[in-house]
């Protein structure tokens, strides 16, 4: 396999061609010959044309590659090493979706060919690439696992945003369903993966590593919200006891902030999910989310008593919140719990404007019904700045007074200005 795909005898496929698909597939194209499969046809015809959707790569990293891109199905009948890179998000009752990855598994399924192998890259809990993908493939190839094709997991690691620790420089976790799948898989990623592979015992330990990876980040911050919460209460500033508790060595300095997005926002309802099917009742998990996603609401309550104290009527306010997507020098919104925020906002009848420069007005308004216009109007009774974007932290303390009325409060969740910026500032 790994000599036919050196000689282009064979190729590699990527479905899925997100923030993680695409710069896997393009990487992979500099060596092999690549198929780019993606369900939607907009964001193919702008591939196609050298422009990433997510707005991660600029025009120069689709030169020299070996790739085509593909809204047919039919095409994946091409390709002999399947890769599965679809988003697994949760539904409304916080569980968790699969429907992407069983349609993507039915697509490769269709396509696969004997002594194929097939990679998932989409984060999951552990067991549901053998439990739930696999017998997908086998029921539309009619095929059996390891017996005519083989697979593996190998879980994604792209930070969005990051432009240091990129693709190539992060270590990839490897698994196979045997010894030579796992072999294969290994050698087809040591081809771009500068950091190199650690190889995994089994696809379940591959699985584990990668959801509790984000859930270890979501506990850790959410004690940060906590306690912010309570030193609100008590008066003090939060990051000046985070700095003054860091001075001892074994201190790890987590921060408070809003915490959505479709990694760390998600994949802690994925391991909540799989213990309560084992029987378990997960305690901490999922006390971690609760506070997480009380933030958003504690913030816009926050802003709506300060408005009372300082003699305002939050329904004749007008607050501008600067930032909608779930991280900084990002243009996804997905899961942003700016947008709890803000909704929590228009509850109490508060007249709220959000600008974003990263972020796509009609995606906003298509997922979460909000408005957003393109500059700031008028002066303001309150600022937010949800998200720390590059263009927010270039700004003065001139063009931040700017847009306020006579007095300037401010809401810096990102900690992006100066305390003395402002007549009234107030920190997450």
């Amino acid at each position: 396999m790994i000599q036919d795909l050196r000689d282009k005898k064979k190729r590699i496929s990527v479905v899925g061609l997100g923030y993680v698909g695409l710069p896997l597939a393009l990487e992979f194209a500099k060596r092999f010959k690549v198929i780019g499969f993606d369900i939607n046809e907009e964001r193919i015809s702008m591939m196609q044309q050298g422009i990433d959707p997510s707005k991660e790569l600029d025009n120069h990293a689709f030169d020299g590659c070996d790739i085509e891109f593909s809204s047919n199905p039919e095409d994946l009948k091409k390709a002999s090493f399947h890769i599965i890179a679809v988003p697994t998000d949760i539904d409304d009752h916080q569980v968790p979706n699969l429907r992407p990855l069983k349609g993507a598994s039915a697509a490769v399924g269709k396509a696969i060919h004997h002594g194929d192998i097939v990679v998932y890259e989409s984060t999951v809990y552990p067991g549901c690439t053998e439990e739930d993908c696999i017998p997908v493939i086998e029921e539309y190839s009619g095929m059996k696992a390891i017996q005519d094709f083989k697979y593996g997991y190998s879980p994604e690691r792209i930070v969005p945003g990051d432009k240091v620790r990129t693709l190539t420089k992060i270590l990839k976790i490897v698994s196979g369903c045997d010894q030579s799948s796992l072999d294969t898989i290994e050698a087809v990623y040591n081809s771009i993966i500068e950091a190199g592979t650690y190889r995994a015992s089994s696809v379940k330990v591959a699985e584990a590593a990668k959801v509790i990876e984000n859930t270890q980040r979501d506990i850790n911050i959410s004690l940060m919200n906590e306690l912010s919460v309570i030193f609100d209460k008590i008066g003090i500033d939060t990051n000046e006891v985070i700095d003054a508790a860091g001075t001892k060595w074994n201190f790890h300095k987590y921060h408070p902030g809003l915490v959505g997005g479709h990694c760390i926002g998600v994949d802690p309802f994925y391991l909540m999910h799989k213990a309560k099917q084992i029987g378990h009742d997960p305690q901490v998990i999922a006390a971690g989310r609760r506070v997480n996603d009380y933030i958003p609401h504690f913030i816009a309550k926050r802003v709506v008593q300060t408005l009372l104290e300082r003699g305002k009527n939050p329904r004749e306010s007008k607050v501008l919140v600067m930032g909608i997507t779930f991280k900084e020098n990002v243009a996804d919104i997905r899961n942003t719990k700016v947008a709890d925020m803000i909704k929590e906002l228009m509850d109490y009848s508060v007249n709220v404007h959000v600008v974003d420069p990263w972020a796509s007005a009609n995606e906003v308004a298509h997922e979460y019904g909000i408005s957003m216009i393109d500059e700031p109007v008028g002066k303001y009774d309150a600022i937010i700045v949800a998200v720390g974007h590059q263009e927010y932290r270039s700004m003065t303390a001139k063009d931040i007074r700017n847009l306020a009325n006579e007095d300037l409060l401010l809401f810096d969740i990102k900690g992006v200005m100066e305390k003395g910026d402002a007549d009234y500032y107030w920190k997450l």
